[in-house]
């Protein structure tokens, strides 16, 4: 079996500060089933680079903290992670909390506050909406 994996969640430094969000979790969890990892950064597909202005989700549109829209390479991103995803026959995703891309149950709301809201992010909805179950870490642990 495949998972696609947020690289981030791998050790992979390309989260918006240049740093990861490395969870052992997820490597154990995968090698414990031979599962086998497909790490994707959607953000970095995107054309965004590493480092990079943080971004929230808001009025349905993907915005930096300066002010410019970077909807566009979120959605070309998340278009070209699910390619890769269904190219490596991958059946369920892994990803990272709150990410305005890999989000699964929550985002920060787009005020920059730290205010979380239910919602998905680009990437994480479009591949709930092509059929991928889509989990957090977290969610390893009842599996």
């Amino acid at each position: 079996m495949k998972a696609v994996v947020s690289a981030c969640l791998l050790g992979e430094n390309c989260k918006y500060s240049g740093g990861n969000n490395l969870d052992p979790r997820v490597a154990e969890w995968l090698g414990d089933r031979g599962c086998e990892a497909v790490p994707v950064c959607p953000e970095v597909l995107g054309g965004l680079p590493v480092p990079r202005v943080p971004a929230e989700i808001a009025d349905g549109g993907v915005t930096a903290r300066d002010g410019k829209s970077v909807d566009r390479e979120f959605r070309r991103g998340a278009a070209l992670a699910l390619e890769i995803a269904r190219r490596e026959g991958a059946e369920l995703a892994i990803l990272q909390p709150r990410s305005p891309s890999c989000g699964v149950k929550e985002v920060y709301d787009g005020t920059f506050s730290g205010r979380r809201v239910p919602g998905m992010g680009v990437f994480a909805r479009l591949l709930a909406e092509n059929g991928f179950r889509v989990l957090e870490p977290e969610d390893l642990e009842g599996l």
